[in-house]
């Protein structure tokens, strides 16, 4: 096994071990590098790349009046706001797919209330769901980066007649007329109450900015906390920094706005040029964003058209792309350390027992996890 301690660019990060109250749990390992040290003490914790402090929310998500993030909450679950009643926000990101679907590509209105992989419909998308982890801080959002606010983002997929097709009008009309969702948004917006589409998109924008990870072993490692890593996890870090991984999934957030043509098997009947349909240029044909890596575990298949099926998959594909020789080993570490050490699930959705609208909840598989 290639030792981390032989890492040429290692990082020794003094930090202090107080930050444990984070409540993040996990396994000791005697094998992680690091000099320990009793809590509230300075330790010294092994690190291919410099430390990098998590950033701060955007103004934009600070001093968000919790009546207008609870008004999103609601909505983000309700199928009201889709031509078919049956189709919400949270059908394409589930709370049991890592707040994505499940499906290699996702379905759009006209399958029902059933959501996960068993769903089929007439709206077949060309493109994977992806996670709503830490959208609060990017700077573009979907695979093509065609949106650059939350707020546009979330109306897209409303009015997009294969996804959820709903008629701004009609949404308005519908929400003012049910008598809990009026009052919600007189709360939401004191300065204007009127429901109106622009108010819709920033409560579910304000909702979504609450999909933080930032609780991971990865986190409280670096916060002083060695112990939470393994000899694995830790040795599987400095091969994703050895094979180039953080360049374009860069810590903290474990992603960045870089667009890259991969390589990924096409999906035969979907033709996808990726960033050159917005730009144009041929250069940016096969370009997709580097997304982010944490909690990828539950938001399988991958990729943007969901051609890999598992992680490892996922991860093989990409060292076959980095042009540097690799192992089985390098696979497997690389694979633990995205799946163990990146993985924060403290802060995902919580489904609600009921809507305003009275109407019926999408529809997950039981024991999906």
């Amino acid at each position: 096994m290639r030792s981390p301690y032989r890492w040429a660019s290692l990082v020794l990060a003094v930090v202090a071990g107080a930050c444990g109250d984070s409540g993040t749990q996990g396994p000791g390992g005697s094998g992680t590098p690091g000099t320990g040290g009793s809590a509230g003490s300075p330790t010294e914790v092994a690190l291919p790349w410099p430390l990098t402090e998590f950033p701060e929310l955007p103004d934009i998500a600070k001093d968000v009046p919790e009546e207008r993030i609870q008004l999103g909450y609601l909505l983000f679950f309700d199928p009201i706001l889709s031509i078919d009643k049956q189709t919400a926000c949270v059908t394409c990101h589930s709370e049991q797919w890592g707040m994505a679907d499940g499906l290699a590509r996702a379905v759009g209105h006209g399958a029902g209330l059933l959501a996960g992989p068993g769903r089929r419909g007439p709206n077949n998308l060309r493109r994977n769901s992806p996670t709503l982890y830490n959208l609060a801080f990017r700077e573009s959002l979907f695979w093509d980066g065609r949106a650059v606010t939350l707020e546009e983002q979330a109306l897209t997929p409303m009015f997009a007649q294969d996804e959820m097709a709903a008629d701004p009008a009609e949404v308005v009309v519908d929400l003012a007329g049910i008598p809990e969702y009026a009052e919600r948004f007189a709360d939401a917006f004191s300065e204007d109450p009127r429901v109106t589409i622009d108010h819709v998109a920033s409560a579910l924008a304000a909702y979504e900015r609450t999909f933080i990870s930032d609780l991971a072993k990865y986190d409280a490692y670096v916060a002083g906390r060695p112990e939470l890593m393994n000899e694995d996890q830790v040795e599987g870090m400095f091969r994703f920094a050895e094979m180039g991984c953080d360049s374009c999934h860069a810590p903290p957030l474990f992603e960045s706005e870089t667009f890259a043509n991969r390589n990924v098997p096409e999906v035969e009947g979907i033709v996808d040029h990726g960033l050159e349909e917005l730009t144009g240029l041929e250069e940016d044909r096969g370009r997709f964003r580097a997304i982010t890596l944490r909690n990828l575990r539950n938001s399988q298949p991958y990729f943007h058209n969901g051609s890999a099926i598992t992680m490892k998959d996922a991860v093989r594909h990409e060292l076959v792309q980095s042009g540097m020789p690799f192992t089985e080993d390098d696979v497997h570490l690389i694979t633990v350390f995205i799946n163990k050490a990146l993985r924060d699930e403290t802060r995902e959705a919580i489904r609600p027992a009921s809507v305003p609208s009275g109407l019926q909840l999408s529809i997950d598989p039981s024991g999906s996890r």
